[in-house]
């Protein structure tokens, strides 16, 4: 089996089994939403635990014990490798301290197929926005296989015809990965998230980079909502100066649920 190990294990949220499950099921336990029935998305920070944790886990949350998805579309921006389109991994499954992920071989392949992606493992190698989401997914226990996404530089529109069908699949859970503003003093910050997470809510599409890193992806799943019934709600919203003390130069987090 080709395996596309952790790269941010140890960094972003502990590399020990029993510590990492530990983490995550006292963040779900103590951010627990009400289940959201008919659930097709989520949007979800990205950085280490300790700073967004939190707010991950009042996205995922949501996921009903009795749901039944069979695949993850999970999509999130590239920090490290720049390239145009969006990148697909050749590994059979991805690993973390709690186990591996089997990727959807068939599906991933019928998206290459179809010119939607490339196969590109250099993106994947070291990219956190897509790993950090895997904890949460082990541990729920959803039993199902990643369709894992690197987005480097494409266009809203040619994201939504990659989501499109997915929000529209039942068996499918969309997961968008991205954080907020960045590097703004707290009180700076406050106001361009809020100003943000209104835009989200009223389906703009034009979301800029520095307004959310995962800027792509986030119009991409707009774009695609535009031609659905599905509504988008804002579960939780913080930054790093929330969460980790220091308010000088901090990160915005977000969830968001759509059903």
């Amino acid at each position: 089996m080709n395996t596309r190990q952790p790269a941010v294990s140890g960094l972003f949220y502990p590399d020990d089994a029993r510590e990492l499950a530990s983490e995550v099921d006292a963040l779900l336990r103590q951010e627990q939403r009400e289940v959201i029935p008919n659930l097709r998305a989520l949007i979800v920070p990205h950085a280490g635990y300790i700073y967004s944790g939190s707010v991950a886990a009042a996205a995922f949350s949501c996921i009903s014990s009795e749901a039944q998805f069979k695949y993850i579309l999970l999509i999130g921006p590239s920090h490290r490798v720049a390239f145009q389109g969006m990148a697909v991994p050749l590994a059979d499954q991805f690993n973390t301290p709690l186990g591996n992920i089997s990727i959807a071989a068939d599906r991933v392949s019928e998206l290459v197929d179809k010119g939607w992606v490339s196969y590109n493992d250099l993106a994947h190698t070291q990219e956190h926005s897509l790993e950090v989401q895997l904890p949460f997914i082990q541990q729920i226990n959803i039993q199902a296989d990643l369709i894992p996404v690197v987005v480097g530089n494409a266009s809203a529109s040619e994201i939504a015809r990659l989501i499109l069908p997915a929000l529209q699949d039942p068996e499918v859970l969309t997961v968008i990965s991205t954080d907020l503003s960045h590097y703004h003093s707290y009180v700076k910050a406050k106001l361009i998230d809020e100003n943000t997470n209104q835009r989200i809510i009223a389906g703009d599409t034009d979301i800029k980079g520095d307004e959310a890193c995962g800027y792509m992806g986030l119009n991409g799943l707009q774009c695609a909502l535009a031609s659905t019934d599905f509504k988008i709600h804002l579960l939780q919203s913080c930054n790093s100066g929330d969460s980790a003390g220091d308010k000088s130069r901090v990160v915005g987090y977000g969830a968001y649920a759509i059903y």
